[in-house]
């Protein structure tokens, strides 16, 4: 190993140029102590496109002195980015989060410089991308430079994150807590309902795919007396370390990766990034291998746990806007609802609460204006709700309309049964006195 390429943040974001695209590590892998270098040299810069999905921690690029500097094209949309990419500072790029590799492989977003958070280099020289392989595995094969922050705190993870000391142009040697993620305080009775709802469905021998929130930590809250539980997620997060510990989620009857949960990131507390640190049960792999319905199907009993912002009558479901408010992105959800569904035994799951925070529904008759559809009617399956369960395969849109009413909060019920009328019904009446 050479020490030549150690240096400073400043020094190492000084390879920046104007007019280059620049890829950010994600979730716990922000590397906040290289983004806030560059920040620092917004005079010096103009039009230097930022690309990621899901960042954690403050890296507010939305003030107004960096409107020419830097321009935010988020791949997935987080809460910390949210009001600079809804602005004219920053875009949406909608995509499958397992077509984002291709992305930059095909050049159609060419990565100039990669910005990455690592764990330090082992003896043989091999650093890992630690909690977030995800995308960021393209990135670092693709960028034409690499800046490295190696962070102690960062654990070593096994899988697909390796990259050699002398793959990484420059490397700045940072030590600081991770970003955490605890959604342990934000439960109400009726998420807990949900969680039992949902694990209801859950079989033994089940492999799992949980998404973002505090459903599915619910979810595996209720999974104490299940066998055989296997995972396969493009995210993993503190709910699963008691299970494993107990021999619940043993992998045992994978067809892929028999013994190992396989995550594509981890976002959790630090009780989790230590339980990963040099685990071998825990691989850490490329979300185009993660999130691949031909390797998604084949574990038996794929079980894919997602959430939505609304569904309306037919099933469409927006998960990623509110109106044309972008508020996250496509991220890996089809890629799981359809997997799941096509696996032998399979179960594809879209759990909400009835209710937003405000007592709106989220079962609507149509879908807000301008609103994504992420996953269509045609892909939908089991819904839940604290309400119940219903499964919407095979059901026709009246049938559907019914069963969805029945998960609504009793309060918008008789709404949206008005609203089924004006749909289906009123119309049909209309015509046939028309032709009498």
């Amino acid at each position: 190993m050479t020490t030549a390429k150690y240096c400073t943040a400043a020094e190492a974001v000084k390879v920046i140029q104007s007019d280059q695209r620049v890829f950010l590590h994600g979730s716990a892998a922000t590397p906040l102590h290289l983004i806030k270098a560059l920040q620092h040299r917004y005079t010096e810069l103009r039009n230097v496109e930022l690309v990621s999905i899901t960042t954690l921690g403050d890296i507010d690029f939305g003030r107004r002195e960096y409107r020419n500097s830097f321009f935010f094209n988020s791949l997935f949309v987080s809460a910390n980015v949210r009001n600079v990419v809804n602005s004219e500072q920053g875009d949406y790029v909608p995509v499958f989060l397992s077509q984002i590799p291709q992305l930059f492989k095909r050049n159609i977003l060419p990565i100039d410089v990669a910005l990455i958070q690592v764990s330090p280099p082992d003896r043989h020289g091999f650093c890992t991308l630690g909690t977030s392989v995800d995308i960021a595995r393209a990135a670092v094969d693709t960028a034409r430079i690499i800046i490295a922050q190696v962070n102690p705190q960062m654990p070593r993870t096994h899988g697909d994150g390796f990259i050699h000391i002398d793959k990484i142009d420059l490397l700045v040697e940072h030590e600081c807590a991770l970003p955490e993620v605890n959604y342990a305080g934000k439960v109400n009775s009726a998420i807990e309902q949900i969680g039992k709802n949902v694990a209801s469905l859950i079989e033994d021998g089940a492999t799992l795919q949980m998404g973002i929130g505090n459903i599915p930590d619910q979810v595996l809250k209720n999974l104490t007396g299940h066998k055989d539980l296997g995972v396969h997620t493009e995210m993993l997060s503190d709910g699963v370390i008691p299970l494993i510990e107990q021999g619940i989620i043993n992998n045992r009857r994978k067809k892929l990766n028999v013994g190992r949960s396989v995550t594509g990131f981890i976002a959790g507390t630090r009780a989790l990034y230590d339980f990963v640190n040099d685990n071998p049960a825990i691989r850490v792999m490329a979300i185009e291998y993660v999130n691949d319905t031909s390797i998604i199907r084949q574990n038996p009993r794929a079980t894919a746990i997602n959430s939505a912002l609304e569904i309306d009558l037919t099933g469409q479901i927006c998960a990623d806007s509110i109106g044309t408010y972008q508020y996250s992105g496509i991220g890996g959800q089809m890629d799981f609802m359809h997997g799941a569904s096509l696996s032998q035994d399979g179960k594809a799951i879209i759990a909400l609460p009835s209710t937003t925070s405000k007592g709106i529904s989220r079962i609507v008759p149509f879908l807000k204006e301008g609103a994504g559809v992420v996953t269509t009617r045609g892909h939908v399956h089991w819904v839940v709700t604290e309400y119940g369960i219903t499964d919407l395969f095979g059901k026709n849109l009246k049938q559907r309309a019914q069963a969805l009413i029945n998960l609504a909060h009793p309060d918008h019920r008789e709404e949206l049964d008005k609203a089924v009328y004006e749909r289906f019904y009123k119309k049909a009446v209309s015509e046939k006195t028309t032709a009498l």
